[in-house]
């Protein structure tokens, strides 16, 4: 079993590589859940849905989020009522949050949830949450603390980040299904999302980081910073406010205990041998950049070559 690590765009893209290239039943990804928040009464988990729907095939190509050929009828009525509508739903997106929302009352967990999303859509790989408490994702900016949507959509993440909290972690456990899918991963693979709020937050969770350094699996990162930019989204922006260092080099820094090789862009090939003599990982150089379907599934498949042919020798299986 292939277990990934996903937020994001980039990592449901990387995500969908994994699910085409392997038989449908041998990847588990973790999805972040500290983007999850409240509007309009539905409970909204704006990761896991991305993954659920490019995995289910419904996803919006042109915005990577969302679901493709949705209509705004719901928001259209709700801005009629005097709604400040900042915060994007389809009609049919409308739907999960719905299901979503009512699920949670009649006592089912965020992990059963997500499984049952993905059998209903089609999606033979497994779904899980980071874990099944509620955990927020908060930005220190200069105009105070954000909740993480309005720092992302509202106000289009374009304020300076001081600092990042999750809200809520210290009640986090990892769950057993969680668990169990760490200790039976044949490789683990930290898809290219951003490490401060998707890959963050997971890693924060009470137990998983120990449970990933302690996996006999091999783990390979691909960074999402290409030639020292974010490919979209803040994280290129987060890792200047927190005083980290903007490449591929500074991705790897933050993942290292965790890590055995790094998947870079041609563009940072220069980076390789710093990441191997400084932070003592493998280093593989690729074209990260995921334009193209064909794309997702050779990156996916370079990801896992990388994993089984170049480090399990050097792992303690």
């Amino acid at each position: 079993m292939i277990l990934a690590l996903a937020g994001g765009v980039g990592g449901a893209k990387l995500a969908d590589g994994l699910y085409r290239s392997l038989a449908p039943d041998a990847l588990t990804i973790v999805v972040n859940t500290g983007d999850d928040f409240d509007l309009y009464g539905l409970r909204i988990s704006p990761d896991a849905d991305t993954v659920l729907y490019t995995l289910a095939g419904l996803a919006n190509p042109e915005t990577g989020w969302g679901i493709a050929g949705d209509t705004f009828a719901t928001l259209d009525m709700l801005r009629r009522y005097g709604e400040d509508t900042w915060f994007m739903l389809g009609d049919r997106d409308f739907a999960t949050h719905i299901q979503r929302t009512r699920w949670l009352r009649e006592g089912k967990t965020p992990t059963e949830i997500a499984s049952a999303f993905a059998t209903l859509l089609g999606v033979r790989a497994r779904l899980l949450p980071m874990c099944d408490a509620a955990v927020a994702t908060r930005v220190n900016t200069p105009a105070g603390e954000l909740a993480f949507q309005d720092y992302f959509v509202r106000r289009h993440h374009s304020d300076e980040v001081l600092g990042v909290r999750f809200e809520g972690i210290a009640d986090a456990q990892v769950t057993q299904t969680l668990r169990d899918a760490i200790d039976q991963a044949e490789t683990i693979v930290f898809c290219p999302s951003n490490p401060i709020v998707s890959i963050g937050p997971i890693l924060a969770v009470a137990g998983v980081r120990d449970l990933i350094r302690q996996a006999r699996a091999p783990r390979v990162a691909i960074s999402p910073i290409v030639g020292g930019q974010a490919l979209r989204g803040p994280a290129d922006r987060m890792l200047a406010g927190l005083g980290d260092e903007v490449s591929a080099f500074g991705v790897a820094r933050l993942y290292a205990d965790v890590l055995d090789g790094m998947i870079i862009d041609s563009a940072d090939a220069s980076l390789a041998g710093r990441i191997r003599d400084e932070l003592h990982l493998d280093v593989h150089v690729t074209d990260t950049v995921m334009r193209t379907q064909s794309d997702r599934l050779r990156l996916a498949q370079e990801a896992l070559q990388f994993a089984q042919h170049r480090i399990r020798a050097g792992k303690s299986l």
